[in-house]
Order: structure tokens, then C-alpha cells, then sequence
């Protein structure tokens, strides 16, 4: 990447750093979406550099406030997880280009319909949900992570229909995320991806997010718990479209 590119990406990561520390995800998400919209860098390179990042971002935004975690449900969702992430990598492989295709058009029709009938209730559940619904969450995460490179819609559905504060939500959410990050960056040490320049642009990047993170925990936007809420439905309704969209245009081609 050039300097100027590589400038880019860091304001890039350290605004979606802010908007992951106040609603628990967004990191992966905004940036994989920007660069592959804007042609910033490769998409593996810039998956790998995220797995890094994350590691700055959730050591920054969790000191302190691990007390808050729901750590049965965490557990239960980090098993469905780890190896639905593998499941969903081999399942590409295996599947033709037109019903990898088809299955992502349906996955984002999902998305796309849980988003929206939860931004029209978005009151939370009268009941936390049992550890197995959180395992199942985590397990369709897995698969779209592996298939798609997505792995927030089911996890930020299920976490934030619970009878959480927002702040348990977040920790839930980074900390899970944060451990899909060090499994995704284990495999590309085994793989032998982690290049001297991907190592430059981690460092480059890291204070930036920690600052980012740090503004996010001491100064968070005005929204009250309802709001934020619809804002993080609102949201997995546009990465639903997005999925529905992109799976038409490679559909019709």
C-alpha cells in the first residue's frame, strides 16, 4: 500500500475502534466493508491486520470492567464459535460458486428480517436466554465468519436481545470477538501470513486505536439504552442488505 493508503486505513480503524468500544462491534465490519468499497488493500491482508488490531482495541476497552462479562454466556458462545469457523471454511470450499451464492442470499434475508423485527421491538427479552441459545449463536457466527468473513450478526442479535446493561453487552461482544481474533491469527502464524509489513501496520496502527478506545470509554455518544439498541438493529439490517445485495450481483453476472 502506498502512504497515502495506508493513512487512510489507520483514521479508518481508529473511527470504527470508537464505534466498537460503545456498541461492542463494528471494528471488522466497517473496515472490511470500506476496503473492499474503496480498494484499500487486499481482503486477507486486511482480515489478518484486524485480528491484531483487536488485540489493542479490546486490552484498552476491557481493563476494569471483566467484572461485568456474563462469562456462562460467553463460554457458550466462544464453544459454537472455534470450530464452526473451520465448518464454514471447508463448507466453501465445498460448495459451487451458485449455491455458495444462494446460501448467502438466504443468510442475508435473515439478517436482514431479525434486524428489522428487532428495531421494531427492541425491548430486550423478559428472560436471559439459556446457555444453548448462546451456543447456537455462536455456532451460526462461526459458519458466517468462515464462509463470509462476517461473523457479528447472530452474536450481536443474541446478546443484545438479552436482559443486559449495554455495558455487559459490549464487554460480552469484544471479548468474544477478541478470542476469534487470536484464533484467526494463530492460523495465520501457522500458515506463515504474518509478513513484516502486516507487523509495521499493527504497530502503526495500535496507539491509534488504544486512543480511540479510550475517547469511546470517557467520552460515548448521547444515547440513551432504546437507542442504542435500534442503532446496533439498524445496523445488522444494513449488513443483511449488504449480504442480499452482494449475493444478487454475483448471482446475475
Amino acid at each position: 500500500m502506498t502512504y497515502e493508503k495506508v493513512l487512510v486505513l489507520i483514521a479508518l480503524i481508529g473511527a470504527a475502534s470508537y464505534f466498537q468500544t460503545v456498541t461492542g462491534f463494528g471494528l471488522g465490519m466497517i473496515v472490511m466493508g470500506a476496503t473492499s468499497g474503496f480498494g484499500l488493500a487486499p481482503i486477507a491482508s486486511i482480515a489478518t491486520l484486524l485480528s491484531l488490531v483487536t488485540f489493542a482495541n479490546s486490552a484498552t476497552a476491557l481493563p476494569g470492567k471483566l467484572h461485568h462479562i456474563d462469562w456462562r454466556a460467553v463460554g457458550a458462545a466462544t464453544l459454537g464459535v472455534l470450530p464452526s469457523v473451520v465448518a464454514g471454511v471447508l463448507l466453501l470450499e465445498y460448495l459451487s460458486a451458485s449455491a455458495s451464492g444462494m446460501l448467502q442470499l438466504l443468510l442475508g434475508a435473515v439478517v436482514l428480517y431479525g434486524g428489522l423485527s428487532a428495531a421494531l421491538r427492541p425491548a430486550p427479552l423478559a428472560q436471559r436466554s439459556g446457555d444453548r441459545s448462546f451456543f447456537v449463536s455462536g455456532v451460526c457466527g462461526g459458519l458466517l465468519s468462515g464462509m463470509f468473513g462476517v461473523s457479528g450478526p447472530p452474536l450481536i442479535f443474541q446478546f443484545y436481545r438479552q436482559p443486559l446493561t449495554l455495558i455487559e453487552i459490549r464487554c460480552a461482544l469484544i471479548l468474544i470477538f477478541t478470542v476469534t481474533s487470536a484464533t484467526r491469527v494463530l492460523f495465520s502464524v501457522w500458515q506463515g501470513q504474518l509478513g513484516p509489513a502486516i507487523w509495521i501496520e499493527a504497530a502503526l496502527a495500535a496507539p491509534v486505536v488504544m486512543l480511540a478506545t479510550l475517547a469511546a470509554r470517557h467520552y460515548p455518544p448521547p444515547l440513551s439504552c432504546m437507542a442504542t439498541r435500534r442503532f446496533a438493529f439498524g445496523v445488522l439490517m444494513a449488513i443483511g442488505a449488504a449480504l442480499v445485495l452482494c449475493s444478487l450481483r454475483a448471482l446475475f453476472r
